[in-house]
C-alpha cells in the first residue's frame, strides 16, 4: 500500500489560503472546462508558468516541453520559473527561447520580481499554460500574461477565469504525466497514448565526456575495466526517504553476492561527503549537466526517491527507484528502463533481491 506523502506545513498552508482569497477577489471563480478544443494551428508563442524550484519538479516539467515540441513544432516556448537550475534543464530544448527566472522569494527581491514580470508581459502569447495543479502563484502569473488562450487545471484550489480549464484526472497522480495530460485533454487528443519521459537533452559529446570521467573514477579506485556493468548508487535522500548507511550496507551485500563482476560507483551528494564510508569509487560534481553526463554512462542507477533519481531518468539510464516512504504513483519513474521498486515495509535484503531480478541486471552480458 502506498503511503500518504502530504506533510503538513503551516506556513505554506497559510500562504495558499491567502493566495486563494486574493485570487477570488481579483479574478473571480476558476474557469470551467471549455467546450471548444485548444487549436492545433496558429499557436507560435507559448508561455509555461511553473514556479516550483526543486530539482525533481524542474525535471518533471520536461515531458510537457517534449509534448509541446511535438504538437507545435513551429512554436517558440518561454518559461517562467523560480528554479535556479532552469537554464541547465530547459536551455537545451531547441524550442525554448526565453527563461524568465523569478527570485525564490519575490517579497525579498521586489525589483527583480516585478522587472521579470514586466519583461514577460511585453510579449503577446498565443498560449499560456499553468502546469501545476496546486500552485496559486502559477495561476496568478499565467493570468498576468498577455495570452490569447490560457490553459490550466480546474479544481477548488484554482481561481481565475481561463479559456481552457481541465479537471484533475483522478487516476493519474504522476507528476511527470499530468502536465502532458493537461495539454492532450485540452486539445481533444488521446490521453492514453505513451507519455514522454523526463529528458535533459544531453549531447553526444556530453555523454562521451561522462563515460571517460566514469572510467577515470574506476581507475582511481584500482579498477581498469567496467567489468560486466557499472552500477551507480546515490545513498542520500531527505526526511523519511533517507535510508542510512547500515541499510545500504545490507542492500549492497546482497547485490554484490549476486553480481560479483559488476562495478559499484557512489554518486556523491551536494555535501561532497560519502554516505557509504568511501568504500567504493565515487564521483562528485556541483554541475548538474556533468552529473547527468556521468549518470548516462552507468548500466544501472539505484537510489531512493530523490531529485538525482529524476535526473538519472532524464539522462536515459536504466533507473531503479526505491520507494519506502513516498508515493510511487505520484513520484515514481515511468517509461522504458525506468522501474519503481515498491519496498514499503520490506527489509533491505528483500528489496535488493527485487532489484537484482530486474531485466537490466539479470540479462546476460
Amino acid at each position: 500500500m502506498l503511503k500518504n506523502t502530504r506533510y503538513y506545513d503551516p506556513i505554506n498552508d497559510l500562504r495558499r489560503k491567502i493566495a486563494r482569497r486574493l485570487m477570488r477577489m481579483v479574478f473571480g471563480n476558476h474557469g470551467q472546462p471549455s467546450s471548444a478544443a485548444l487549436p492545433d494551428k496558429g499557436i507560435y508563442r507559448i508561455l509555461v508558468c511553473h514556479v516550483s524550484h526543486s530539482l525533481g519538479n524542474t525535471l518533471l516539467l520536461t515531458p510537457l516541453l517534449t509534448e509541446l515540441e511535438r504538437v507545435y513544432p513551429a512554436a517558440e516556448i518561454d518559461i517562467l520559473t523560480r528554479s535556479p537550475i532552469a537554464d541547465d534543464v530547459y536551455g537545451h530544448f531547441f524550442s525554448v527561447q526565453r527563461i524568465f527566472r523569478l527570485p525564490a522569494h519575490g517579497v525579498g527581491h521586489p525589483l527583480q520580481f516585478f522587472g521579470t514580470l514586466r519583461r514577460m508581459r511585453k510579449i503577446r502569447y498565443d498560449l499560456a499554460i499553468d502546469a501545476d495543479p496546486l500552485s496559486q502563484t502559477g495561476r496568478l502569473l499565467m493570468l498576468l500574461s498577455n495570452a490569447t488562450y490560457t490553459l490550466g487545471f480546474s479544481s477548488p484550489k484554482k481561481h481565475g477565469e481561463i479559456t481552457h480549464a481541465v479537471p484533475l484526472p483522478e487516476n493519474l497522480p504522476s507528476k511527470g504525466r499530468r502536465p502532458v495530460y493537461l495539454l492532450r485533454s485540452a486539445m481533444g487528443r488521446d490521453t492514453s497514448a505513451d507519455y514522454p519521459v523526463p529528458d535533459i537533452r544531453l549531447a553526444d559529446s556530453e555523454r562521451a565526456q561522462g563515460r571517460a570521467t566514469l572510467m577515470r573514477s574506476l581507475a582511481a579506485g584500482g579498477m581498469h575495466s567496467a567489468g560486466r556493468g557499472i552500477i551507480g548508487i546515490f545513498a542520500n535522500a531527505t526526511g523519511p526517504k533517507l535510508l542510512g548507511e547500515a541499510w545500504w550496507t545490507r542492500f549492497i551485500q546482497v547485490l554484490e553476492a549476486q553480481y560479483p563482476d559488476h562495478r559499484i560507483v557512489e554518486i556523491l551528494p551536494a555535501s561532497g561527503v560519502s554516505m557509504l564510508s568511501s568504500r567504493y569509487p565515487a564521483y562528485y560534481s556541483s554541475d548538474l549537466r556533468k552529473i547527468a553526463s556521468v549518470l548516462s554512462s552507468l548500466d544501472v542507477y539505484i537510489s531512493a526517491d530523490c531529485g538525482i533519481m529524476h535526473l538519472a531518468c532524464a539522462s536515459d539510464v536504466p533507473t531503479m527507484g526505491l520507494f519506502t516512504a513516498t508515493s510511487a504513483e505520484e513520484w515514481g519513474p515511468y517509461g522504458p528502463g525506468r522501474h519503481v521498486i515498491a519496498g514499503y515495509g520490506k527489509e533491505p535484503e528483500d528489496i535488493a533481491r527485487m532489484v537484482a531480478a530486474m531485466p537490466e541486471l539479470a540479462k546476460p552480458v
